[in-house]
């Protein structure tokens, strides 16, 4: 099966190594190898420690590159086009690895600047060896397309009238969701308006995420729980984004879908929303 990488990075120029010229993959190191840091904690008189968690380290991925060219000229530019491709200055990029069915993501930082190889077995005319070294802050690799899943079966809110008015809240549908990764992933939900106090919850693990506020047809409302960049955001109609942060009910969570089965559900005080999971599966190698 053909290895393949491609990356592209923050300018959206793109490059494809595999193995066909000019640029031949000769290997991918750091597919999988990935360090942890164990956290322990140790109290007075114990023996040894306790076990608290394991925290993955970023990843490094190293591609041995061999510039094939038709002439010594062809081959300074494809040196140029590569040293431009993974300019360390521009930030993180993105890489996609492909062997067989499997295809897969994850962003990369360059750490240097292309090292070409010198000496007679790694250069000549038309041939140079290289190595790009790359970063990955999150160690995770993830699938190329979201999982994307809209909660069905709305029901409106509805009253019994006895004595004194008995309000029920309005309940959603409730979903089976799958993490087929080998870590938790965040997820992305989306209530599009209009709907009142919407809180959705994991009722596998009992977590849950409310907004106190009303959201108006027309509005959407995100939630996203990636770490390091938790949001909660109104958007309008015309596209004006507003932090709705301070909206947060303090009890809620911002979970993470367990690997394998996750059950959903989502509740609010009125309206009809439509509501929108959206998430990738993680694994640790490829």
């Amino acid at each position: 099966m053909i290895e393949k990488v491609t990356f592209t990075n923050s300018r959206g120029q793109s490059i494809e190594l595999s193995n066909r010229r000019p640029f031949l993959l000769q290997s991918v190191e750091g597919k999988a190898d990935v360090g942890a840091d164990i956290q322990t904690q140790k109290a007075p008189y114990q023996d040894g420690s306790s076990y608290i968690d394991s925290l993955l380290q970023p990843r490094s991925i190293a591609l041995n590159v061999s510039i094939l060219a038709y002439s010594q000229e062809g081959l300074i530019q494809q040196r140029q086009l590569l040293a431009s491709i993974f300019n360390p200055k521009l930030g993180p990029g993105k890489l996609i690895y492909s062997k067989g069915n499997v295809q897969r993501e994850i962003k990369a930082v360059v750490e240097n600047v292309p090292v070409f190889a010198v000496g007679s077995e790694n250069n000549g005319m038309r041939f140079q060896r290289t190595i790009i070294n790359l970063l990955c802050p999150s160690p995770f690799w993830e699938d190329i397309n979201s999982e994307n899943y809209k909660l069905e079966d709305f029901v409106s809110n509805f009253r019994f009238l006895f004595h004194f008015p008995v309000r029920f809240a309005t309940r959603g549908d409730s979903k089976s969701l799958i993490n087929k990764g080998d870590v938790p992933t965040p997820i992305k939900v989306e209530f599009r308006g209009p709907v009142t106090n919407p809180r959705i919850t994991n009722l596998t693990t009992g977590e849950f995420i409310k907004v106190n506020r009303e959201i108006p047809t027309g509005y959407k409302l995100i939630l996203d729980t990636s770490f390091g960049n938790k949001r909660v955001e109104i958007v309008g109609p015309d596209g004006i984004v507003q932090n709705a942060f301070h909206y947060i009910d303090l009890a809620s969570t911002f979970f993470s879908l367990d690997v394998g089965e996750n059950r959903f559900s989502f509740i609010t005080d009125s309206g009809s929303p439509e509501v929108y999971v959206e998430y990738q599966h993680r694994y640790l190698s490829v």
